[in-house]
Parts: structure tokens; sequence; C-alpha cells
């Protein structure tokens, strides 16, 4: 264990720029903060790089779980006024982990349904894209050079754990990977689409949605198999991306959970 009381020591310096996501130009790092996200890390992932905790922290309850869980990693013990600059949460209690970003290999072949993003920038936005994609059951989400970083903090808080549930490919050449699919391509767009309600979609299938104001670009529409639009009310001119993305993502679900039911109902 070790005890850090003064804000020019070099690991702290670091896990401040973290926390205000500014890392380093080769900084691989991810800050996560307060109970559930750190308790979603352990759960799926093991121990962290590095366990923080503030002094008053320390006496919490569920907070000696956690300490003792990270016995065998580094553990860190912050004076408290440093705690509450480092914490990004308005009097949320000080226990953060920093973690190396997860690096998954993507597969030579694309075959269950995930989550395409193109150029989403608002990281609150991104983040709950990533939630609700796991709430849907997909596995894999697929985000495209202009998107908001995935691990920012912003985009963590909105994630709700969501990250360790998918394996997360930022960077990625949405293009060049449209050869890779062995399922639909399936675009939301309001130029010549189906609706949404009438669409079959119990197949898996890949979902793309763009950036907030422009929308998917033209070249990756272009590729699409299935252009999809959501009918709605003239009163407002477009979803939000995070809302229609819920929209589509659970429709989906919802014809593949009465198809599966219907197919148990026919077999009794």
């Amino acid at each position: 264990m070790r005890h850090i009381a003064s804000r020019d020591n070099p690991d702290y310096r670091g896990w401040l720029r973290l926390a205000q996501g500014r890392p380093g130009r080769h900084d691989a790092r991810v800050f996560l903060e307060g109970e559930h996200l750190c308790h979603a890390w352990l759960e799926s992932k093991g121990l962290p790089s590095v366990l923080v905790v503030g002094e008053s922290a320390l006496s919490l309850d569920w907070v000696g779980p956690i300490w003792a869980a990270c016995a065998r990693g580094r553990r860190v013990v912050l004076q408290d006024n440093l705690a509450a600059v480092l914490s990004q949460v308005e009097h949320g209690p000080a226990v953060f982990f920093i973690v190396e970003t997860p690096a998954p290999e993507p597969p030579a072949r694309i075959t269950a349904g995930c989550l395409w993003l193109d150029r989403v920038q608002d990281p609150g936005n991104l983040g709950t894209l990533l939630r609700t994609a796991a709430a849907a059951g997909l596995r894999q989400a697929y985000l495209s050079d202009g998107c908001a970083s995935a691990w920012s903090p912003k985009a963590m808080r909105s994630g709700q754990g969501a990250h360790f549930a998918l394996e997360i490919h930022e960077h990625a050449d949405l293009s060049a990977l449209a050869r890779r699919l062995d399922i639909p391509l399936a675009a939301t767009t309001l130029d010549k689409a189906e609706i949404l309600y009438v669409k079959d979609l119990r197949q898996p299938c890949v979902w793309l949605f763009g950036n907030e104001g422009q929308g998917v670009a033209d070249d990756l529409l272009a590729q699409a198999d299935w252009r999809i639009r959501i009918p709605q009310s003239t009163a407002v001119e477009s979803l939000n991306v995070a809302a229609a993305a819920a929209v589509c993502l659970f429709e989906q679900r919802r014809q593949q959970l009465v198809a599966a039911v219907r197919a148990r109902t026919a077999r009794q």
C-alpha cells in the first residue's frame, strides 16, 4: 500500500489527466470511478492496474471488499483533498480504478448481430448507445474515426458498466468491414426506407447509426442491405440517435422473443 499526499506526484498527475479525459498520446489506460464501475470491472475483467482510494472512503462498508479483492495488486491511498480533485462526480465516494484499455481482436467474419457507430461525437450519446446495445443482447460494437472515445469518463458514466459486456473496436474502417459481413447491414434513414415495424427483424443484423447532425455517411449508407425508418409524429424533425437506436434494437429483440415463444409453443 502506498500513500500519496502531494499534487506534484507524477502518478497522481497522470491519473488527473485520465480523469479529465486528457490522456497522453500513448496512454492506453482508462479511469473508472465509483462502486458500480469498479465492481463491474472486477466481475468481468479481474484486478485493476491500480486501486486508488481517498482516505475517508476507506471507512465505507462497500469499499472494504474491493480493497480486500485488490490485495494482490497495487493499492494507493490518496489524501482527501487530492481525491476530491480527482473525482468527476460531485460528492461521490473517492474510489477509482486505473485499468488498461481492452483491445479485442476483430473477427475474420462478422456473423453475429452488433452495433456500428459512424462519427457519433457526443460521449454521453455514445455511452448510452453502448448501454442500449448490451441490454438488447448485442456483444460487439465498432466505432469509426470521428466517434467520441468510448473510454472517456463521460462515456463510461453513461454506459454504466455496459463497456465490460461488449467487445469494443475503436477507429474501425466501417466501409472495409462491410466486406466481412455474413449478415445484413441495417441503416436508419428517411430516404427510400422501409418502416421499422413491418420489417422482419428476426435474423441477426448489424445496426448502423450515424452522426447526430448528419446521419450515416453516404458511402456507408450505399452499402446497407436494409434501409429503415422509424415512423414518428411530424411534431419533431427527428429522434436523438440514442433514442432511435433503442427503438430499433428493442423492436428486433421483441420480434425475436415472440418468434422464440411461438416456436416453443408449437413444439409442445
